[in-house]
């Protein structure tokens, strides 16, 4: 059992000597990436063939290549790219076709491995995918496409939207992902176009979120996509952008909200606002690296988030077993409205919607502090 009890040290100093024994970033990220690099593909715990690579994999492959890169680990970060080899001839049918969001963020992997390896293969796959989401369908596809998803697209958004807040991540991450491969700031104006658009839908007076329109809860995951999505959105957005200050307000907001929600076990519920609801892992990793990157970047005043960050961080270290699971992660969950489908939702051991976000989290305490605003490609 590791002692989380340690000298009062700077919140956000990701050494090793700032936490407690097995505690750091640093190790845990490693326990986790070595764990995943090992795992075969697929989602744990599912009892259905693989057909195609799903999205908890794609967010926790993503995690662990940005892990590696922090920690230079060169034999890690090769051995995450050789998983991906296969991919381009005998599991080829694996690569998910970028019908919906779910599938598309998987773009963001090949992206991710041609900013580390400058492969133009790699470009080439992930800026495919990208692209996919903002290509309209023609022909009878495009004649299935409803009236609503229509004139979501007449507004200029992805004929993709379904106003799930699940989608404030999977969109987001995969065209921030075209941007910082190639610099083109059209994925920027995507993910910023579309991230308001659901911003204006979904955010609550309160600063939260709903599952969707017609389902009024506070899940905690879904909650944890929109954190992150902004996360990493803002990560990259200039604050010239015209969006900026729209989405930065709203991240804000929901930060403020998460505070004192957060339980004296350093975790958030299962339903945010719903304290008999069980403490899950999978939401609180999201809040937890969404406040670290918002004190890194200094969006967010470090003593109150950077507590609150550091008391998730390590309550979730406190979660993880001997085989590096993770447990208490809320098993998949569609959108329903129904107050008991979800208080009732089992809880799961090593699932990746869970193992992701502890390597979101290591990498973000392992960057360095940018106040700066980021800088500013041209505008179009």
């Amino acid at each position: 059992m590791i002692v989380c009890a340690v000298a009062a040290a700077p919140l956000l100093r990701a050494d090793d000597a700032a936490w407690p024994a097995g505690a750091s970033p640093r190790e845990i990220g490693l326990r986790v990436a070595e764990h995943f690099v090992v795992t075969p593909h697929g989602n744990p715990g599912r009892t259905n063939p693989v057909t195609s690579i799903i999205y908890p994999e794609t967010c926790a492959w993503y995690g662990a290549l940005a892990f590696a890169q922090l920690t230079s680990n060169q034999d890690l970060t090769a051995r995450l790219i050789h998983r991906f080899e296969p991919l381009f001839a005998g599991e080829s049918r694996l690569v998910p076709r970028p019908v919906n969001v779910d599938s598309t963020v998987f773009g963001s992997v090949p992206l991710e491995i041609f900013m580390q390896t400058r492969e133009q293969k790699y470009l080439d796959m992930g800026k495919q995918i990208a692209d996919a989401q903002w290509e309209t369908p023609t022909g009878t596809a495009q004649a299935r496409l409803s009236t609503e998803v229509k004139s979501w697209v007449d507004r200029g958004l992805s004929w993709q939207s379904r106003f799930w807040i699940d989608d404030m991540f999977m969109i987001s991450l995969v065209q921030v992902q075209a941007f910082r491969a190639t610099g083109q700031p059209q994925y920027l104006g995507h993910a910023a176009l579309e991230m308001t658009a659901y911003l204006d839908q979904l955010q609550q007076t309160n600063g939260l979120f709903y599952h969707a329109p017609d389902v009024p809860f506070f899940w905690g995951r879904g909650n944890g996509w929109v954190a992150a999505g902004m996360s990493e959105l803002l990560r990259s957005l200039p604050e010239n952008h015209p969006q900026h200050a729209r989405i930065l307000a709203g991240y804000k907001k929901m930060m403020a909200s998460l505070l004192p929600f957060q339980g004296q076990d350093g975790l958030w519920r299962q339903l945010i606002d719903h304290p008999e609801s069980f403490a899950e892992t999978s939401g609180s990793g999201m809040f937890t690296f969404a406040m670290i990157t918002g004190v890194k970047n200094g969006w967010l005043d470090e003593p109150a988030y950077g507590a609150a960050a550091r008391r998730g961080w390590l309550a979730l270290v406190q979660k993880i077993n001997d085989q590096s699971d993770i447990t208490d992660v809320c098993e998949g969950t569609n959108k329903r409205n129904d107050l008991d489908y979800y208080l009732t939702r089992h809880r799961i051991t090593g699932d990746l919607h869970g193992q992701a976000p502890l390597l979101w989290c290591a990498s973000a305490w392992l960057r360095p502090s940018t106040p700066a605003a980021a800088p500013a490609p041209a505008i179009r």
